[in-house]
Formats: C-alpha cells, sequence, structure tokens
C-alpha cells in the first residue's frame, strides 16, 4: 500500500533539502531572503535568459555555484555580484 507517490515523495525531499541548503548557506547581512534563494541550473538558465551549455560555460569561467553530489545549486546573490565584477573589469 503506497502512502505517497514516488513523485510527490521526491518532491517533498526536493522543497526540504532546498529549504536547508538555503538556511545553511545563508550570510550574517540584512539583505532579503529572495537574493540568497538557491537556484538550480535550470532556473538560473531561464532567469538570465541563457542555455544551459551557455551557463556550463560561465561555470567554467568562474560563475560561482554550490554543488551537492551531483547537483549544482546557484546563490543569486553571488551570481549577481560576479557579473557586475565581469563588467566592471
Amino acid at each position: 500500500m503506497e502512502i505517497f507517490s514516488t513523485n510527490a515523495l521526491s518532491q517533498c525531499i526536493r522543497e526540504a533539502v532546498r529549504a536547508e541548503l538555503q538556511e545553511h548557506f545563508k550570510t550574517g547581512d540584512s539583505q532579503p531572503l529572495e537574493s540568497e534563494k538557491l537556484l538550480s541550473k535550470q532556473e538560473l538558465a531561464a532567469e538570465l535568459g541563457v542555455s544551459l551549455v551557455t551557463l556550463t560555460d560561465w561555470m567554467k569561467k568562474g560563475l560561482p555555484y554550490l554543488r551537492l553530489h551531483k547537483r549544482v545549486y546557484f546563490k543569486k546573490s553571488e551570481v549577481l555580484n560576479a557579473m557586475q565584477q565581469t563588467i566592471k573589469d
């Protein structure tokens, strides 16, 4: 007898892990929580309007990211700061 579907359980686990990662990687400053949201590669690529290939290339060139096992996450504020630094240089 199945209480949760595999997909529902998987989604719950993903949301719980994302929430824990956000809490763990928060900085002590008073930036809004939204700027500290962790984004997946797909989410960041969609938000920036670039392909996953382009995003991967940027990662190789120094775009900051966090790795949790095989998954990659981005701190939005760090990505924006890195992009601003690149523009200034």
